[in-house]
């Protein structure tokens, strides 16, 4: 059964730096995508990175593009995100994911496993 569990969340103030790690278990992973989502209160679920597990194909929304680093290292079966110039509009729980499929997506809804959630705050 696959687990993940995210840790690195935390207090910063905005243009802080934060790195999210994702461990992963429970299965061989190579044929995965693996991402970051992230859900702010009373707002839905929002795609912020993904990656192919091997380290290729990665990808972002505008809104984090320049600023955030998605990574994988296999060795360690461990996600990472590495978030730079932090905004308080980051602030939100966030959740690494994992699809087993060859094929990428930036749907929630294409990911059948995700971890418990990690939370990130960034003040003014």
């Amino acid at each position: 059964q696959v687990q993940l569990a995210e840790s690195g969340g935390g207090s910063v103030q905005d243009g802080g730096s934060l790195r999210l790690s994702c461990a992963a278990s429970g299965r061989t992973f190579s044929r995965y995508f693996m991402s970051w989502f992230r859900q702010a209160p009373g707002k839905e679920r929002e795609f912020v990175a993904r990656i192919r597990w091997n380290g290729d194909d990665t990808y972002y929304p505008d809104s984090v593009k320049g600023r955030f680093t998605i990574s994988t290292d296999t060795a360690k079966n461990t996600l990472y995100l590495q978030m730079n110039s932090l905004k308080p509009e980051d602030t939100a729980v966030y959740y690494c994911a994992a699809r087993g499929s060859y094929y990428p997506s930036i749907k929630p809804g294409d990911y059948a496993y995700w971890g418990q959630g990690t939370q990130v705050t960034i003040s003014s």
